[in-house]
């Protein structure tokens, strides 16, 4: 038996409808548990990286957090606020949310921190095991797409269809490439921690939305591309 093609394979994930023609957003829906720290630094340097690669271009991607135990409406944690700061990412505006069902269901791609999460987003039900992975088992199988058989994003219209072209080839290798351990999954919890161990999630964070934001828009980062040149 031979696993299937790492190309974008259709396995069911839906576009989302809205009256008179298919909704031309993507949204991302990055989950934790409290949503004050993993998650709202994962959505905020997601919006990031998308904003220095594609600019107003990225518009058609929309990124948002939640938690489980999410607290509404409070203030994102302090550290991971400074964290932030440290990135050049803006933490401003932000206010924590309960995951509700509302936003599996307009989520077209949910990430989570934890595979605990994952497992608490897909009891809601609404399909969402379709397109719901850990971060860095949505990492895992994003690096082994051959990213040449996804749309090419030269329009906003092109990126929301490569993004769901993305999130349906990594649906379809999940089963076949498996995490070596159960950790390898998982972005540990700093809540409470000092500001190191915030800043050695945030590097996990980091590494692994690259490669994810890389296939979403296929710019490769600011690095690489000036890398590239001066060969």
């Amino acid at each position: 038996m031979t696993p299937p093609s790492a190309g974008p394979a259709d396995v069911g994930i839906p576009a989302p409808q809205v009256p008179g023609g298919q909704r031309q957003v993507f949204r991302i829906l990055h989950v934790s548990t409290g949503n004050v720290c993993r998650s709202p630094i994962t959505e905020r340097l997601t919006r990031q990286a998308l904003a220095e690669r594609l600019g107003s271009s990225a518009a058609g991607l929309v990124v948002e957090s939640a938690g489980t135990w999410g607290h509404e409406g409070a203030p994102m944690e302090a550290h991971a606020a400074q964290l932030l700061h440290e990135y050049g990412a803006d933490p401003g505006d932000f206010m924590g949310r309960e995951l509700l069902d509302e936003h599996v269901i307009d989520a077209d791609l949910v990430l989570t921190a934890t595979r605990d999460h994952r497992a608490q987003v897909i009891s809601m039900g609404h399909s969402a095991g379709l397109r719901t992975f850990t971060l860095k088992e949505f990492t895992r199988l994003v690096r082994a797409i051959d990213t040449a058989t996804l749309p090419v994003a030269a329009s906003p219209e092109e990126l929301v269809e490569r993004a769901r072209a993305l999130a349906r080839a990594a649906a379809a290798l999940r089963g076949w490439l498996l995490a070596p351990n159960v950790e390898a999954d998982e972005v540990q919890d700093p809540y409470g921690a000092p500001l190191p161990y915030f800043r050695s999630i945030g590097e996990e964070i980091r590494a692994a939305l690259d490669p994810v934001v890389t296939a979403l828009t296929g710019v490769p980062p600011r690095g690489a591309r000036a890398g590239r040149v001066l060969l």
